[in-house]
């Protein structure tokens, strides 16, 4: 198969993905998730990190039974109440189509519900698995942190990445990966719109500071999942892999909350 019609077989399969998540809820059969990430694993999702086998978590029917200690550094920002008896910690890669999704259609809920209610803390990690654009947009939103933006330049990311994704499915741009976006000068402008100091950014930005942040992330995802995925997320511990449906963290935070 040449690379046109590969290219438009893997658009198909994209297609038919999210139409099946909206008709059933996000939940896929099992056929189609098997041919989804079949896909996925063979054209568009390689990566270059050896030590570890490295997808991307589709939606699955339910959660993993696995429970770790995920420990926070100091490096991690944390949103919503400190005192909150239920933290999420989300491992993340900002080029990731489903954590695209899954910041765009649940984790909006999350933070309406919960966070605000001060019910739930969140905390995010950077995993830099998809190539160099990923890493170039955690060092970026770790260097928002240094003035207190980085809830706020995550969000920024990930609402382009799901506009990225949005047009790819419609056939109207490249794929939403490494496609050259993530870049110096969408960073510079997403710390210009926040009023940061975009020359003590863009210098944090260009020395790599947080390189070694990224690093101890992948690390510590490594230990306590084997085989790296994102999204995944630890519900006080518990892991969740997958843009599931809001009510599967619903009714994990419910649970933990009674």
């Amino acid at each position: 198969m040449d690379n046109q019609n590969l290219e438009k077989e893997i658009k198909k399969e994209v297609k038919m993905e999210t139409e099946a998540i909206r008709e059933a809820n996000w939940l896929l059969p099992a056929s189609i998730l098997a041919a989804a990430l079949l896909i996925a694993g063979a054209v568009i999702y390689s990566t270059g990190v050896k030590s570890q086998p490295v997808k991307q978590a589709a939606q699955t029917g339910g959660t993993a039974a696995q429970t770790a200690d995920v420990q926070l550094d100091d490096n991690d920002v944390v949103l919503g109440n400190p005192n909150a008896p239920v933290t999420i910690v989300e491992f993340g890669d900002f080029q990731c189509p489903f954590c695209s999704k899954f910041f765009k259609e649940t984790e909006s809920l999350i933070q309406k519900n919960y966070i605000d209610a001060g019910k739930v803390k969140m905390v995010f990690k950077t995993l830099a698995i998809l190539g160099g654009e990923s890493t170039n947009a955690g060092l970026a939103d770790y260097c928002a942190k240094d003035q207190n933006k980085f809830w706020e330049f995550h969000d920024a990311i990930y609402n382009t990445e799901y506009d990225e994704l949005q047009k790819y499915i419609a056939g109207q741009g490249p794929s939403s990966e490494n496609n050259g976006n993530l870049n110096r000068t969408l960073f510079k402008k997403i710390a210009t719109d926040l009023k940061m100091d975009t020359t003590a950014f863009l210098s944090c930005y260009d020395s790599k500071k947080y390189q070694k942040a990224l690093d101890a992330n992948l690390q510590q995802a490594q230990s306590i999942m084997g085989s790296v995925s994102t999204p995944t997320l630890f519900i006080n511990g518990k892991e969740i892999q997958g843009a599931q449906p809001y009510s599967v963290f619903s009714g994990a935070i419910d649970q933990l909350l009674k």
